[in-house]
């Protein structure tokens, strides 16, 4: 027996490693049990490796594949799923995922059968020599299954036969099993009349005890009264020989004593006659003892005999006990035999190609399902019919068949297979003989792969390399033609970016000044209404600023990629220091400004208070220019809040000329107004409301405006903002000092004296020492006479410009002194001539102080002194959160498992990157660099990080590959670090949550 279950398990291996096509074996928990050859070529990976692992970790989309597997699991088979299979050496294969499960013989889903084919629509094109290289693989291969094949035919014929065995010997087991119920049935039917006459017995037994009992008192009141006429004899007696006494002595009571005398004779001759009744009833009882005791003593032979029956038959019932027993055995070793026949056939029916078997006269006597597809006609009959006839060349398949006999295998023969309904189908004949374990033939084993698809591919390439020729041709005239018009573009590029070059600066180096001295202005003791007005400058001038950055930056603005800070700001305060920019207008025309605040709006928020302003801004400046009487109403609303985050409404409504209704969907569309007649009678350009619009959508909102001619309009839009408990910066507050950076010697370079006053009051405000330098040359003279720490130097000077500038000490002073540029351009064009002639860095000008402090200091100190995410535990609770779990959401449709096995991910994975990525900055590595940051960087979108840092970790990537400006890597990868830490704290908290509401 056991080496029937051998047998038979490597007639399961045979199988499987027979098909070409990856096969492996998976149970209910996706983990592989069993695969052939076939995958581990595929995946190159060993049988070890791949065996107990998850499967679906070998797909690009694990998560598709996972979705498959519990497919197959509850409709029991899918077919043809387009997936992408990764080799471990990173190659990708487009394959078709076949799946179907198996049971055991009680129906129990034991797990799936997955079978994996080359998808024939994802071929290269020089699939065709590939193909070949394939072919000839592959009948070597077909080759090696052949023979393995004829091997597992002669396991199967001699398992055949042992089962013909096994068979026979179930038949006599179950006849004697039959004779021995009828026997156990007779003994039944014994025992049960046995039983019937045991209490027939008994019941006689009882009621002879009870005659005995009976007689027995009898005989006792039988012998109480002899002995009271025995003791009445004895009495009369005395008394006779008393009266015989007496008679002597009472002669005269002589006639008295003769008539008691005779009296008492008559009694004792009663006496007498009871006496001999009553020895005759003892002696009639004494009879009926004997009788009871013989029939008693026959009563118990009867009994013994009744007990040596039983015993008997409970020896019989234990015998047949042991014999069920040993027929229960053979059923489950049945059983065994018939799971894994079942199992055999599992596999055949999970081949894709046809399978059959053929007997010597070349009929059929086995096949699987997809014989009966490729053909069209059910089991029932195609078994016991011709092979030949299903061939369209039956001659033909007549001598490959042939061959397989001569040969013992044949291997891709080309044939062509009929359905039934007509439809043909090109077929690759794989064949061999099958042995019993004599060596004798039995048959032939034929496997028929279907090469429609491949022809069709075939005929396709040659016809794709055909056009591919022809549009050779025409890509050369398409390519000269396509120069010439990017030679135009480029230097239409050029010309657009000189300009608006030119216009950065022209417009910035005023802005640089106003913003600068109102910041410094709102650092000086003010009256509260001084500070309301500074403000108001200050937030037009950021806003206006904004506004400059979107109209020049023509790449952003085309794009529509636009960035957003997360900062906390008190939003009432805010708007209505904001309003302030229109009293004097409102005034002028006589118009009432009415402010309606939600106080249900949590006191401090996060989000862009700039971009914010930009919108309200333009919106109020419309309805103040199209508003001539009446009132103008700002209203901010609350729509909803939760935990997070809280939905705001803003309103802005008029009582102004309103807008005609077919106009409306056009006038947030660039340089549109509602009429033609509207720029000349109010002005301006139509640009307002056309960056309001993308500023609001771009933030994820949504805006929408109801109007009547002549009775006014209504804009309204929805933001949302991220509730916290952190404190709002305070704009007074703009840097913190450090007093171990105090003793830095900074060198300006700048030629327009206004520009020159602020950069000194802000560097005497950080207490470092300055400069003046009023362009290229002389700043080149003060550092032959003097030591600085850094220079920071303006681009656009007369004689001699900050370009030509550090050129020169770069080239002739070979001095390596850090230079931050201060450029009014935001375009690329002056920012990569700044890289070129080696400036370590740029701040855009209007300056920001923080910015420029930080970068001051981390440049003369090659680290960061100010964090601009502090991590300490006191701060903890005031910091900005930086992750946003909407994306996550929206990825894993709000799947907790999913979204724990992300956070998972991310917390396992991090912190090895973070570290990689400070000890190769700290060597210098800066391969190692750019691969740990390349890793980390697909994580921050996921996570729902601030863009922003995955701009920085870019700047990271670019400089460590082109290594230049690596003195500013530092600072950059210590707010990565910064970053990633806080994220990972977050994602802790998150985790722990989630876990908390799925238990």
């Amino acid at each position: 027996m056991e080496s029937k279950k051998v047998m038979e398990s490597q007639y399961a291996r045979d199988l499987i490693e027979a098909s070409i096509d990856p096969l492996f074996i998976i149970d209910q928990g996706g983990r592989i049990t069993d695969l052939n050859e076939a995958l581990t070529r595929i995946t190159g990976l060993t049988r070890k490796k791949l065996t107990g692992s998850i499967f679906f970790q070998y797909f690009t989309e694990p998560l598709l594949a996972r979705e498959f597997h519990e497919k197959v699991l509850s409709a029991g088979s899918v077919g043809d799923i387009l997936l992408t299979l990764r080799h471990k050496n990173g190659n990708a294969n487009d394959i078709l995922f076949n799946g179907t499960i198996f049971k055991n013989d009680k129906g129990t889903v034991m797990g799936a059968i997955i079978v994996l084919r080359n998808n024939p629509g994802q071929e290269p094109a020089n699939g065709l020599g590939i193909a070949q290289k394939e072919l000839v693989f592959q009948k070597k291969e077909k080759k090696k299954r052949a023979e393995e094949l004829t091997i597992a035919n002669k396991e199967l014929v001699f398992q055949n036969k042992e089962k013909g065995k096994r068979a026979a010997e179930l038949i006599i087991a179950n006849i004697e099993l039959a004779y021995q119920n009828d026997e156990k049935e007779k003994r039944a039917e014994e025992l049960i009349i046995a039983n019937k006459e045991l209490v027939f017995q008994n019941n006689e037994k009882e009621k002879r005890a009870a005659e005995l009992i009976i007689a027995n008192k009898e005989l006792v009141f039988q012998n109480n009264e002899k002995e009271k006429r025995a003791a009445e004899l004895i009495i009369a007696n005395k008394e006779l020989a008393f009266q015989n006494d007496e008679k002597e002595k009472r002669a005269d009571e002589l006639i008295i004593a003769n008539k008691e005398l005779a009296f008492q004779n008559d009694e004792k001759g009663k006496r007498a006659e009871e006496l001999i009744i009553a020895n005759k009833e003892l002696v009639f009882q004494n009879n009926e003892k004997e009788k009871r005791a013989a029939e008693l003593i026959i009563a118990n032979k009867e009994l013994f005999f009744q007990n040596n029956e039983k015993e008997k038959r409970a020896a019989e019932l234990v015998i047949a006990n042991e014999e069920l027993a040993i027929q229960n055995d053979e059923k489950e070793k049945r059983e065994e035999e018939l799971r894994v026949a079942n199992y055999a056939r599992s596999l055949i029916e999970a081949s894709l190609d046809p399978l059959v078997t053929i007997n010597p006269v070349g009929k059929i006597t086995d096949m699987n399902e997809a014989t009966v597809n490729i053909t069209g006609i059910n089991r029932e009959h195609l078994t016991g019919t011709n092979f030949l006839d299903y061939f369209t060349e039956p001659e033909k398949a007549r001598e490959v068949y042939q061959e397989v006999f001569a040969r013992g295998s044949v291997a891709d023969s080309p044939l062509t297979l009929r359905h039934k309904d007509g439809k043909l189908t090109d077929v690759l004949f794989n064949g061999s003989v099958y042995k019993d374990d004599r060596g004798n033939v039995l048959g032939v084993v034929v496997v028929a792969r279907d090469i429609t698809e491949a022809k069709k591919n075939e005929r396709e390439l040659t016809e794709a390399m055909v056009f591919a020729e022809l549009a050779t041709g025409l890509a050369e005239d398409a390519k000269i033609k396509a120069e010439n018009a990017a030679h135009i573009a480029e230097n239409a590029v050029k010309a657009k970016q000189q300009f608006l070059s030119n216009m950065s600066h022209e417009i910035r180096t005023p802005m640089n000044a106003i913003i600068g001295f109102t910041k410094v202005l709102l650092k000086t003791d003010l009256s509260v209404k001084q500070k309301e007005y500074l403000t108001a400058i200050k937030m037009s001038g950021d806003a206006l600023i904004v506004l400059i950055n979107d109209i020049l930056d023509l790449a952003k603005v085309d794009s529509g990629k636009m960035s957003f800070e997360q900062t906390p700001f008190k939003m009432e305060l805010s708007i209505s220091a904001m309003l302030h920019l229109f009293e004097t207008k409102i005034r002028e025309k006589n118009l009432q400004l009415v402010k309606e605040y939600d106080k249900r709006i949590p006191e401090v928020m996060v989000g862009d208070p700039v971009r914010l302003h930009q919108v309200i801004l333009n919106l109020l400046s419309n309805a103040v220019k199209f508003t001539s009487k009446g009132r103008i109403t700002i209203s901010v609303r609350l729509v909803d809040e939760d935990e997070t985050k809280a939905s705001i409404e803003f309103s802005v409504t008029d009582t102004g000329i309103g807008i005609e209704k077919d106009k409306i969907k056009s006038i947030f569309e660039n340089f549109q107004q509602a009429t033609s007649g509207t720029s000349r009678l109010f002005g301006g350009t139509g640009l307002g409301l056309a960056i309001v619009k993308q500023l609001v959508e771009a933030q994820h909102g949504t805006i929408s405006v109801k109007s009547k001619p002549g009775e006014g309009s209504t804009f309204s839009f929805i933001l949302n903002f991220i509730k916290t408990n952190a404190d709002a910066e305070v704009e007074s507050g703009l840097v913190e000092l450090d007093s171990e950076n105090k003793n830095i010697k900074v060198l300006v370079v700048e030629d327009i004296p206004l520009n020159q006053l602020l950069m000194k009051t802000l560097l005497d405000e950080f207490e470092f020492e300055s400069d003046i330098a009023g362009n290229g040359k002389i700043a080149i003279g003060k550092l032959e006479t003097n030591n600085y720490d850094i220079i920071l130097m303006d681009l656009q000077m007369p004689e001699m410009n900050g370009f030509e500038a550090t050129d020169y000490i770069r080239d002739k002073m070979k001095s390596k002194i850090p230079i931050i540029a201060l450029t009014a351009d935001v375009t690329t064009v002056d920012l990569a001539k700044c890289k070129a002639v080696g400036m370590n860095d740029y701040i855009a000008k209007p300056v920001d102080e923080r910015l420029l402090y930080r970068k001051i200091v981390g440049l003369v100190h090659n680290s960061g002194i100010v964090k601009e995410y502090k991590d300490t535990q006191a701060d903890k609770s005031k910091r900005i959160k930086c992750t946003d779990m909407d994306y996550l959401m929206q990825r894993t449709k709000s799947n907790p498992k999913l979204m724990m096995d992300m956070i998972s991910l991310y917390l396992e994975q991090t912190p090895p990157l973070v570290l990689a990525m400070k000890q190769s900055m700290h060597e210098k590595d800066w391969k190692s660099l750019y691969s740990a940051v390349h890793k980390m960087i697909p994580s921050f979108a996921i996570m729902g990080i601030n863009p922003d840092f995955e701009t920085m970790a870019r700047k990271v990537q670019e400089y460590a590959s082109t290594q230049q400006q690596t003195d500013v890597i530092p600072d950059m990868v210590m707010q990565l670090e910064t970053i990633c830490i806080q994220a990972c704290e977050e994602l802790e908290e998150e985790f722990n949550s989630i876990n908390n509401k799925t238990k």
